[in-house]
């Protein structure tokens, strides 16, 4: 709909991306904040890791903002190949 109104391909990927990274930023800060708290209770069970081991937790929030990114990006870009005449008639 925002390209039948004007809007740029690029700003519909910049719009579509932007709020999808925006919530998996958002769940991997939540996440690593649990993460730590939660640390010590399995720190038993850890078998030659620490339970705060930067590595593991950097490692871990890059690949699931890797995913979310192309998660974000593919129906972004679906979107952007739209034609804005068979949008607005489906609509």
């Amino acid at each position: 709909m925002r390209v039948a109104i004007g809007a740029q391909r690029g700003d519909v990927l910049r719009l579509v991306v932007g709020g999808g990274m925006k919530l998996a930023i958002a769940g991997v800060a939540i996440g690593i904040a649990c993460a730590l708290g939660l640390a010590r209770l399995v720190a038993t069970m850890l078998y030659e890791v620490t339970p705060f081991d930067p590595a593991s937790y950097s490692a871990t929030a890059l690949v699931l903002l890797a995913v979310a990114a192309l998660a974000c990006y593919v129906p972004a870009r679906r979107a952007m190949r739209v034609d804005p005449l068979v949008a607005l008639r489906q609509d």
